[in-house]
C-alpha cells in the first residue's frame, strides 16, 4: 500500500487515512486509483475514511475521476470525513456529494475528524 493510503488505529477502530497533503493533481490521480482498490476490497459498510486535503491541488479532470471513484466506493464506506478542504473549490465538493449520493463531513482538525468517525 502507498504510504499515503494506509489504515490507522484510533480508539480501537480502524480508519483508512488518505494523506493528500501538498499533492499535485497527478499525484492524487495515482493515489485515487489505489484508494479505489483498497476500499472495494473491504466488506460492505465497513470503511471509515479520512482524507486530508491540506495544500492539495485539484483540477476539473481530477474531480471527475474522484467522483467516479466515490461511486464505486459507496457500498463499502460507512463514514467519510475530510480535513483541509479550504483550497478545494466548493463546486467540486458539492459535485462529490451530489454525484456519489453521500455526505462528506468536514472538520478543522484530524483529531476532530477521527473522533467523529469512530463515534456511534
Amino acid at each position: 500500500m502507498h504510504e499515503r493510503v494506509r489504515f490507522i488505529d484510533h480508539k480501537g477502530k480502524r480508519i483508512l487515512f488518505i494523506d493528500l497533503t501538498g499533492c499535485t493533481a497527478q499525484q492524487i490521480e495515482e493515489i485515487t486509483a489505489e484508494v479505489q482498490q483498497v476500499v472495494t476490497s473491504q466488506p460492505a459498510k465497513s470503511v471509515l475514511s479520512l482524507s486530508d486535503w491540506t495544500g492539495a491541488q485539484i483540477s476539473r479532470s481530477l474531480a471527475e475521476r474522484i467522483k467516479t471513484t466515490l461511486v464505486f466506493d459507496l457500498p463499502h464506506v460507512k463514514r467519510t470525513a475530510f480535513v483541509g478542504v479550504e483550497n478545494v473549490p466548493k463546486v467540486f465538493l458539492d459535485a462529490f456529494k451530489t454525484f456519489s449520493r453521500r455526505d462528506f463531513t468536514t472538520f478543522p482538525t484530524l483529531d476532530e475528524a477521527k473522533d467523529w468517525l469512530v463515534g456511534e
